[in-house]
């Protein structure tokens, strides 16, 4: 018997007894991993059902208010333009050389003050030429009055004709026209003399200088030499829907004092505050609005003239109403409704009536009571019934 001939079956035994022997192995393995993972895999199963439980029983975070009774302003918005009561172009009413400015530009200034200067020499050579002028003929009035007595005292001892006596009246007469006249030359030179000292007409804020000392200046330029703008008071011309008329004149004729105030371009600084003076006589029919006129004292300057404000004209209050942030208010095609929280802390849907709006409050009409809390941010994730978890928000600034 050959001896290598076992030799194959023998590898093929032991090839074989290492396979089941791996097949043994993988079976233990198997066996000893499969109730770990089934363990794992209820244990996830466990904690999102409980997240998902803990999460229904919190509910979904919002955020409330408390709807309050309160008083409600009714404004009249209307964009409007801030005017000068008075605007006055300084000028020379002489013709001279400019020797002195007496203003700083920007400068504010009281009626009276000096504010330039023309040269006064000339005038004053016309005044002394006036005065000169009346001064002769003074002395020929005296001399002329003196022959008239002396003329009546001949014509009463019929020493002379009567022609001679009215010659000389009308001589006297003559020289007494003479001196009115001198005396309006005299007039008209310290007129001019006054004139070349120039002052301010009105208390307000001068503006930029168009002449420059040296210069000559006369009565007939355009330009004039600067410009005052009265600041305080000043008005605010803005426009009103005609439809509100009715409520204005209504407050007026009651002799009611409407306060209006200035804001920004944005409506949220509140720049002054004044009354309503005047409504204007007529609509303007193309836009449909009337122009009223506001009046402010202006004491911290905030109105400057020609600067475009939002003007709010009170001309009611709602008191005692329920108010409620606009936030809260949600439209379907059928009504306005909030979302109310109740005591539970679910949601319930309720209708709502309103009809004025004042910045981010509404004030209720029906529907609501104060003390009712309602939701104001979350609102979309919400129906009715849903559990929410309520963060109350804080009050609203009321301007």
């Amino acid at each position: 018997m050959d001896p290598e001939k076992p030799e194959p079956q023998l590898r093929k035994r032991r090839a074989w007894l290492l396979w089941v022997a791996l097949i043994c192995l993988a079976g233990v393995a198997v066996y000893l991993i499969s109730p770990r993972v089934t363990e794992g895999q209820a244990q996830a199963k466990k904690e999102k059902a409980a997240s998902a439980s803990t999460a229904a029983t919190r509910g979904v975070p919002v955020i409330a208010a408390t709807a309050q009774k309160g008083n409600m302003p009714v404004y009249l918005n209307g964009l409007g333009s801030v005017t000068a009561f008075n605007k006055v172009t300084v000028r020379t009413r002489v013709d001279g050389q400019l020797i002195k400015v007496a203003f700083q530009e920007g400068q504010f200034v009281k009626e009276g003050d000096l504010l330039a200067e023309i040269d006064p020499r000339p005038f004053e050579v016309q005044l002394e030429q006036a005065e000169g002028q009346m001064a002769r003929d003074e002395a020929q009035l005296r001399n002329a009055r003196t022959d008239l007595e002396r003329y009546r005292v001949l014509f009463a001892q019929d020493s002379i004709p009567k022609q001679q006596l009215d010659t000389q009246a009308s001589t006297v007469r003559q020289y007494e026209g003479n001196i009115k006249s001198d005396q309006a030359q005299i007039d008209t030179a310290k007129l001019q003399l006054f004139y070349s000292r120039i002052t301010a007409p009105i208390t307000g804020r001068i503006g930029l200088r168009l002449v420059d000392q040296g210069n000559m200046v006369h009565a007939s330029d355009q330009n004039g030499l600067a410009v005052i703008t009265q600041l305080q008071p000043i008005a605010v011309i803005f426009s009103i829907p005609a439809d509100s008329l009715s409520q204005v004149t209504s407050k007026m004729r009651a002799g009611q004092k409407l306060p209006v105030y200035g804001y920004d371009r944005d409506l949220k600084k509140r720049l002054a505050t004044g009354t309503l003076l005047t409504i204007d006589n007529q609509i303007d029919q193309s836009t449909g609005t009337l122009r009223f006129k506001g009046v402010f004292e202006n004491k911290d300057l905030s109105l400057f003239p020609n600067q475009f404000v939002n003007a709010r004209l009170l001309v009611d209050t709602k008191i005692g109403t329920t108010i409620i942030p606009t936030a809260a208010i949600q439209r379907s095609p059928q009504s306005a409704f909030v979302y109310v929280v109740k005591p539970d802390s679910t949601v319930e849907v309720r209708d709502i009536v309103t009809n004025l709006t004042e910045g981010d409050e509404a004030s209720v009409d029906s529907g609501l009571n104060p003390g009712d809390v309602v939701v104001i941010d979350g609102i979309d994730k919400l129906q009715q019934g849903t559990k929410v978890t309520v963060r109350m928000a804080g009050p609203i600034p009321r301007g």
